[in-house]
Order: structure tokens, then C-alpha cells, then sequence
């Protein structure tokens, strides 16, 4: 366990906005991030957990208590099954199922973070989310003051969502359990854009590996592959999620996709785009990516009140035109 003091939240998100914390703390184990959330609970400190930091918005004005950054790294494999710890880079462990010859999680290939973030989110990417193989969540509940498994029921996971979000604050996932599907072929791809890419029918499956390369160019070409040297990826990924809506308000021209239920997911960058926000749109040190409207990104210097500031004027605008209200996918903390 690590300890520093006025470390800038900006080095350690994506985004690259956020003061200092006034208290950096990295834990290497499961054991020591339990440790350090209940001594920032039993003195009183406020405590925000960090993970990848590629879906948060750092406060400007920093943290003035425990930031708990999770280092805990660790796959154990059980025949098709494995236990992961929260710590673990999100990519690396798609990357290992890959070369592993396990199937489930090779349209995930690309998102940046930490395994532990991922059920909070129900992270999902090109037809493929972390609900269909996750079998465990392994958590210290703050409220309770105890370590207990959730079952995938009792995460309650929905589009972009699970009680872990719902509740936020409240659960510390330690370490995730997912069970995937032995064999070099995928699982059958659902989502029409990487099908043409792997020129196959929405339906049918590819080589594992196939899969992964023609997600990460798809990212790539949309600056949502996180690396330093490429300004378009100085971002949080998809900065609001696809607005699911009853069909009858449908808007038109717009994509759409049954979401059950009488109702329809929309493309939020395409009403991002159509209402005045096309990629590289910029307002000072702020705006959308020039390869993707749904993407924010920030410049040097720019300040998470600019950044929430745009965002907020991009749904105000969207609400506007369509009648539709995006939400945002990133987390806003505040001290």
C-alpha cells in the first residue's frame, strides 16, 4: 500500500481535468483495498475510489480526503470459468480470453479500465456487455461492513446500469467472475457494423482473434482506443449512452434498434450530430472528437466545469430539436 499526498486527478483520468487528492492511496491486493475504504469510513474521510479513470470526472477543485486508487491485479481459470481481480486491465483480460480459446468477451476488446468497473457499468460494446458472462461479483459492502458475493440477479443489470450504480458508493467490487464458452470461434456477432467489417451476417461467427483486430480498428477509427500521444482518445469513450424511448416517439431519420418492451434504443450520436454537434465542434478547450460526436474530449487547460458546461449544452439542445434526454455515461463526483 502506497501513500501520496496533492497528486492531480487530472494525471490519473482520461479526461485529464481534476484538482489534487488530498490523500492518494494504491492498494495491491483485495485484502488492502477493504483495509483502506473502512479506515477512510471509521475516520471520517471522504473516499472515492478510482479505478482505470476512464469513465470520471475529476472534480476541479480535487479531493479533500482518500482517494483509493485499485492496483490489485490477478486471473485465476477454472476450466471456461475465471475469477478476476479489480484491478486487472479490462483490455489485457479480453486479450488473454482471446489467446486463451474462450469466447464472450472479444467484442469488448478496447474499452479502457479496470475489470472492477466494469459490472457497474455493465460496460457493452458492439453487441457483446459484461452481464451475458458474468457469474460473481465479489464485493465489501460499506453499509453492511461485510464481504459477500453478489449473483448476477442481485446486481440487477441493465442497459449501461446494475445496483451498483444504483447504489452508488455503497458496494467495493473486489474481484469478478465470468464464465465463457471454450473454442477459436466467437460468439455469434450481433452488431451489424463489425459484421460487415468481418464481411459476415449479423449471426454468424468469426475466428476469436478476428474479432478482436476488427474491434480495435473500429475503436481506433474512432479515437476510442485510450493512448496518450492521440488527442481524440484524451476522453471518456462514448460520453452519453443510446436513449431507449417508446417506439411511437421514434425520431425520424434517426437509427433505431428494438429495445423490447414497445420501446427503441436511438443513436445518441447520431441526435449528438444532428443537433448542431458534429465531430470537432469545440467550444474554447472543449468539445466533441474530430472522429467521433459522440465522444468529448479535452484540450490542455481545460477544467471539468467547461466540460459538463458543453455537455449540458449538447442535451439542452438535443432535448430541444427531439424531444429526447440524453443521460451521461461518465460519473461527475463531487467532493
Amino acid at each position: 500500500m502506497q501513500l501520496r499526498s496533492d497528486v492531480p486527478l487530472a494525471e490519473l483520468t482520461t479526461l485529464a481535468v481534476g484538482g489534487p487528492a488530498e490523500r492518494l492511496i494504491e492498494v495491491q491486493t483485495a485484502a488492502e483495498l477493504v483495509a483502506a475504504v473502512r479506515d477512510a469510513d471509521e475516520s471520517g474521510r471522504p473516499l472515492l475510489l478510482l479505478g482505470g479513470g476512464s469513465n470520471l470526472i475529476a472534480p476541479d477543485e480535487g479531493w479533500p480526503g482518500d482517494v483509493v486508487a485499485v492496483r490489485s491485479r490477478g486471473i485465476e481459470r477454472h476450466g471456461d470459468e475465471l475469477a478476476v481481480q479489480a484491478g486487472e486491465n479490462w483490455d489485457a483480460l479480453v486479450a488473454y480470453t482471446v489467446e486463451a480459446g474462450l469466447a464472450g468477451m472479444e467484442a469488448l476488446s478496447g474499452i479502457p479500465g479496470l475489470t472492477g468497473a466494469t459490472p457497474v457499468q455493465n460496460v457493452g460494446a458492439y453487441g457483446q456487455e459484461v452481464a451475458q458472462t458474468l457469474t460473481a461479483v465479489r464485493v465489501y459492502d460499506r453499509a453492511e461492513k461485510t464481504e459477500q458475493t453478489l449473483t448476477p440477479a442481485e446486481c440487477g443489470f441493465a442497459y449501461r446500469d446494475s445496483r451498483l450504480k444504483r447504489e452508488p458508493g455503497r458496494f467495493v467490487v473486489l474481484e469478478v467472475g465470468f464464465a465463457l464458452h471454450p473454442g477459436e470461434l466467437s460468439r455469434p456477432v450481433g452488431y451489424a457494423e463489425l459484421a460487415r467489417s468481418l464481411g459476415i451476417e449479423v449471426g454468424e461467427t468469426a475466428p476469436l482473434r478476428a474479432v478482436r483486430e476488427a474491434v480495435l480498428a473500429l475503436r481506433r477509427g474512432k479515437g476510442m482506443v485510450w493512448d496518450p500521444a492521440d488527442p481524440d482518445s484524451r476522453s471518456a469513450g462514448s460520453f452519453f449512452t443510446n436513449p431507449i424511448v417508446p417506439a411511437a416517439r421514434a425520431v425520424d431519420g434517426c437509427p433505431s434498434w428494438p429495445a423490447g418492451d414497445g420501446q427503441v434504443k436511438l443513436s445518441a450520436a447520431w441526435l449528438v450530430q444532428h443537433a448542431g454537434f458534429g465531430r470537432g465542434t469545440r467550444e474554447g478547450r472543449v468539445g466533441t472528437s474530430s472522429r467521433h460526436s459522440l465522444a468529448l474530449t479535452t484540450e490542455d487547460g481545460a477544467t471539468a466545469a467547461e466540460l459538463l458546461a458543453f455537455a449540458e449544452k449538447v442535451v439542452a439542445t438535443v432535448q430541444e430539436r427531439f424531444g429526447v434526454t440524453l443521460e451521461r455515461e461518465p460519473t461527475a463526483v463531487r467532493p
